[in-house]
């Protein structure tokens, strides 16, 4: 856990242009928001939130490599990671993902949030700005228990640097 939350930190201090807070912690969970501007239409970023294993940081898998990650947007859609020499780990579900309404909300309770038994939603919401996407990406957990509640600035570092790693994916074409 402390190897986590020290790469969180990490990537919070490269997220750059990502606005990132702990909005709200209580005795039942916490709420995390992330407001990025993106220099490309909302449709490019959509599609690129799907290609997750493209720009996910690999230190933040389980395989090792992040291009074992599949994040189809889709009802139903699998956020799943294969490990090599078997087996696997489902990361997330989608349960809606609208792309003309630049919707996309998945239940995932990530990384060592599934040992706890909390229940999470993460929710993207892209809206056309100045000539770019306003991507704001809600992360809810509920059912926390303390240490995970302590947690929550490492959660939010490390899903902080994976928006400026989707940002500059987009924009770039490189992570």
């Amino acid at each position: 856990m402390r190897a986590w939350i020290a790469g969180a930190l990490v990537a919070l201090s490269l997220a750059g242009a990502a606005q990132a807070e702990v909005v709200d912690t209580n005795a039942n969970g916490f709420r995390l928001r992330s407001v990025v501007q993106i220099e490309a239409p909302p449709e490019r970023v959509f599609d690129a939130i799907g290609e997750l294993g493209q720009w996910w940081d690999s230190e933040h898998s389980y395989s090792g490599d992040a291009k074992n990650i599949v994040f189809p947007l889709k009802a139903g859609g699998c956020w799943c990671e294969t490990i090599p020499g078997g087996g696997g780990v489902q990361h997330g579900t989608v349960v809606l993902a609208w792309r003309e309404k630049g919707l996309i909300r998945a239940h995932a309770a990530l990384g060592p949030l599934q040992d706890e038994g909390v229940s999470a939603a993460l929710f993207f919401q892209l809206k056309p700005k100045d000539g770019g996407t306003e991507m704001t990406v809600t992360y809810n957990v509920g059912g926390a228990r303390d240490y995970v509640l302590k947690a929550a600035p490492g959660v939010d570092g490390v899903l902080t640097g994976g928006w400026a790693r989707l940002k500059r994916y987009v924009e770039t074409g490189k992570p």
